[in-house]
């Protein structure tokens, strides 16, 4: 990944860039044709994903052989950082269109362990972001078919963090039983005071302690600021039983995302889902109709973590002065993007939801004085 050579494989036969074919093990070349198959790819051989030890990265760094050199243009509207062809001066980010200007400076990050490749094309993509686009309600028509018709979508790698963990928690809490007490309580009937029987939920609290174990596996932590949490959160659930260990062949005519969220900041966002798990656990375990927890004390033993790539679909297109993102899973096509408005669509619905309104207003106004009539 380092140097001019950044994710570029030439065809043996023509010499032009081979690209990665998704859903496939074989690179292809668009000039002529040929393939190549990428060697290590599954089911031929399965290299270990090695975890790294946290702890071990955050006290005493990574050695060179576990990170890399790598070449980004950074945006300044977004924040996301890209990797980019030493070749390519000026563009656009893939998402959000704004122009960049490629910078010169290098990033030393840690090497992706694992990568998730390609399964949709970008053809595939599309006809997903269009149906997609299709099923809104108020969705100018016009955007539905510049997406069909527009520019082609970036495939781009997200970067993510994954967290292994081995927990054991002791807690103390409450169990609370529910019971019923008859009670008679004053009510009124008919304009009228009187006493009636019911039966009055209670909570009966004892004190208890445990503990409780889990094991977690490849917690997932987003680590880029790129795109809103609503978007990747959306485009969940991903299979990573589908990881492939990292070759630079999977990302042969893609670009691959830098990560801008520390380790540390990422291993604190897994906490933080790792803790919600614990005390799901920790309820469970107290049991009854009703639980308090009031201290919880756990212990991390191993602690692992690598950074993975995981393939997405964007497509940022500019319609009449606004700016809309779009992604797409590119493993799974689930879609997520800002939901745009036609204000002519919406006059229309009003306009028709009034004369509706006004049509049964009328017909009722009708029937009335058609009975009064009718009784005289």
């Amino acid at each position: 990944m380092d140097g001019d050579d950044l994710n570029r494989f030439p065809c043996s036969t023509c010499g032009s860039d081979l690209r990665y074919a998704p859903g496939t093990d074989l690179l292809k070349c668009d000039h002529c044709g040929a393939e190549e198959v990428i060697v290590g790819h599954r089911p031929f051989s399965i290299p270990a994903m090695a975890e790294l030890d946290y702890r071990r990265a955050i006290q005493d760094g990574l050695s060179d052989f576990e990170t890399d050199k790598v070449r980004t243009f950074s945006c300044e509207n977004c924040g996301a950082h890209v990797e980019f062809d030493p070749a390519m001066h000026a563009a656009e980010c893939p998402f959000c269109a704004t122009p960049v200007v490629s910078g010169t400076g290098e990033e030393r990050l840690i090497k992706p362990r694992a990568v998730l490749p390609f399964e949709l094309d970008e053809r595939s993509a599309r006809e997903a972001m269009a149906k997609w686009l299709g099923s809104l309600w108020f969705a100018p028509n016009g955007l539905a078919e510049y997406a069909r018709k527009g520019r082609k979508m970036d495939g781009i790698y997200v970067p993510y963090w994954t967290f292994d963990a081995e927990t054991k928690t002791q807690y103390r809490g409450q169990r609370g039983t529910v019971y019923y007490v008859t009670q008679r309580i004053p009510v009124m009937v008919n304009g009228k005071r009187t006493m009636q029987t019911r039966k009055v939920p209670k909570v009966r609290w004892a004190r208890v302690s445990g503990r409780v174990a889990r094991f977690f596996d490849d917690v997932l932590v987003l680590a880029s600021k790129s795109l809103p949490t609503s978007y990747t959160k959306a485009l969940a659930p991903w299979d990573l039983s589908s990881l492939e260990p990292f070759q630079p062949a999977f990302l042969a005519g893609f670009r691959a995302e830098a990560y801008t969220i520390t380790l540390e900041d990422g291993f604190g966002e897994a906490e933080a889902i790792m803790n919600r798990m614990i005390e799901r656990d920790v309820k469970f375990d107290i049991g009854g109709d009703r639980q308090r927890i009031t201290a919880l004390n756990t212990q991390v033993g191993t602690l692992t973590f690598k950074h993975i790539l995981l393939p997405i679909w964007v497509a940022a297109y500019k319609y009449r002065g606004q700016t809309y993102r779009f992604v797409v899973n590119a493993q799974s096509g689930s879609v997520k993007g800002e939901r745009p408005y036609s204000a002519f669509k919406i006059a229309v619905a009003v306009g028709l939801g009034l004369m509706i309104a006004t049509a049964i207003g009328y017909g009722l106004s009708a029937a009335e004085q058609s009975g009064y009539a009718v009784i005289q």
